[in-house]
Order: structure tokens, then sequence, then C-alpha cells
């Protein structure tokens, strides 16, 4: 038995000498884009040209909801967000390359994070393997954005949502609405309009009394989620919402992941992925989105980087043999 061992150890040393492997692939990385954006604009191909620097080879995929770059940019607008993520999923799903891979990389900035999460929640395939957050949502927004000066568009559709946000419309036609939260600030305790009526986070959050078990299953099966909050962001009201932090907007009191229920009872998941250290908390200087090229190459580098993987486990399971 020893030296039959021993043959086919020999045997595999020489096929690799005589081969030597080549470094393995970068796994495919997922984009998903903030409000306002869209698939192809010249910021997203950027990314994607960062990332093939960082780790070469890597296959890009940037996520969209339409074909037409106008088209995917309205959607970050209007729509309906259970809808939209569901074409997600069944897209990748699909995907002649995506849907062979064993797991991909996500990205999300600003809203897209979020979504990204629901992706992950609600389906995830192919599975997420680290996920990456930039001044997203996690815990909804307690205010809408403000508009900048003579932007009468912006000011109509912003008053339309201040107006209307718990209505059936909104809910499923005015995308921010689906994300907006809002708390009895007595209590502190999400109020009954939002959890009646919210269409999408207080569903992914899991915020109603029936859970959804697989929503924590899922969101803890990653190896990290990590999350950057802008440090002088002022769209993202509250910034804190980036880490699943609540905040009271009258008091300002701001009680972290950590002290609420939705960590210590588990609802989603982030306290199992927390204890094995996958859940990371992240700042980065600059307002909401505002951010150098190399924040990101740091991100593609520690957590994309495939330099970790291959050959290495090969030659473990080799001496495990000849120590036989």
């Amino acid at each position: 038995m020893l030296r039959l061992l021993t043959l086919l150890v020999l045997l595999l040393i020489s096929a690799v000498t005589a081969s030597p492997f080549s470094p393995p692939s970068p796994i495919p990385l997922i984009i998903w884009h903030g409000l306002g954006d869209k698939y192809d604009s010249d910021g997203i191909k950027g990314v994607g040209e960062l990332a093939n620097k960082a780790n070469p080879g890597t296959f890009v995929y940037n996520i969209r909801l339409s074909e037409d770059s106008e088209t995917d940019a309205r959607a970050t607008f209007f729509g309906n967000l259970t809808e939209q993520i569901q074409q997600v999923c069944d897209d990748l799903s699909s995907h002649p390359i995506l849907s062979t891979a064993p797991s991909v990389n996500a990205l999300g900035f600003s809203q897209g994070g979020q979504f990204l999460r629901g992706y992950i929640q609600r389906c995830n395939k192919p599975p997420v393997k680290n996920l990456i957050t930039f001044g997203s949502q996690h815990n909804g927004i307690a205010k809408y954005q403000s508009c900048a000066p003579g932007d009468w568009i912006c000011k109509a559709w912003v008053a339309l949502l201040r107006g209307n946000t718990w209505s059936s419309y909104a809910q499923s036609h005015l995308v921010p609405a689906q994300y907006y939260r809002s708390i009895d600030e007595e209590t502190g305790e999400p109020s009954e309009e939002y959890l009646e009526n919210s269409n999408f986070l207080a569903d992914i959050n899991n915020e109603r009394k029936v859970k959804n078990k697989e929503y924590a299953e899922k969101l803890s099966s990653l190896d990290k989620f990590v999350m950057y909050m802008f440090e002088d962001d002022t769209t993202v009201i509250p910034k804190e919402s980036a880490w699943f932090a609540q905040t009271n907007i009258a008091s300002g009191e701001v009680i972290k992941l950590r002290d609420r229920v939705i960590y210590k009872e588990d609802w989603i998941g982030l306290k199992k992925l927390d204890e094995k250290g996958g859940l990371e908390f992240k700042t980065t200087p600059g307002g909401h989105m505002q951010f150098e090229d190399k924040i990101l190459l740091e991100v593609f580098e520690t957590y994309f980087s495939s330099k970790a993987a291959g050959w290495g486990g090969a030659k473990e399971w080799m001496q495990d043999i000849i120590e036989l």
C-alpha cells in the first residue's frame, strides 16, 4: 500500500514539473451602480478597469435593468424594487459566464449596495463570496436628498416623494421611497406605517413579525461583508445607515448595529457573519461617493485578489499523502 501511494505521489510531482499550473484566475465581479447613474457610464467603466488593473483577467459585469443607458438610469428612480431584483436574479442565473461561476464578488455603490444585499438574500445564484458596499442605505433613509439650486425636475420629484411615501403608488413606482424608513421618535421602534407599507426595506431587513430564515442563511454564507461609510456624507441621511446603525434625527442619538435587536436576534445573519470575522466597518474621507481610485484599488487587492488561492492547497494534500 505504501509503495502504491509513493508511486502516485511521484507521478503527480512529475506531472506538475512537466506542466506547471498557471496562476488561478480571479473570480467574476458584479457591480451595481447608484441613483442617477447607468451601467455603461464612464465612471462605472473606470471601476471595471481598476478591477482588472488590480487583478488582471477579472470578468466584470455591470448590473443593468435595461441595455438602453437612459432607461437603465431612469430605473434608478422609477420602478418596483421587488420586480427589479427578481429581474437581476434571472439575468445573473442565466448569464452564459456568471451562471457557471462557483462564486462571484460584488461591489455596490450607494443604493446599489442594499440592492445587491437583496439579491444575496433573495436568490444568490451565482453565490456571492465577498460583498463590498460604499455609502449604502442598509438601514434606510430618514430624509430625501437635497436638490441642486434650479433643478426643478428634482424638486418636483422629491416633493412627490415627501407627500406620498407610504402610498401604494410610491411603494411600487418610486425607488427611494422603498428604502425610506421612519421610526417612532419616542420609542425608537420602526413606525407602523413603515412596517405595513414598505415594499422593500422592511422585508429585506426582516423587521416584520414573521421572519424569512433564508435571508439570514444566505447573508451569513458570505466570506466578507465590508461596509464603507463616507465621513462627510450629507446625501445619505443618516450617514450611519451605511453601517446598519439607527439614528434618531430629532435627538441625534446613534444606536450602533451590535446594540440593535436586528443584530442581537440575528434577523438577517449579521451576528453569525460577525462571529466568524466576516463583518467589517470602514470609513473613507469625503462626501457621498467621493473617493480616490486608491481606495478602490485597496478593496480589489484586499478582498478580491486570487493570490491566496490555487496550488498551495494541492501541496498540502500531497503532503498528507506522503505522511501516510
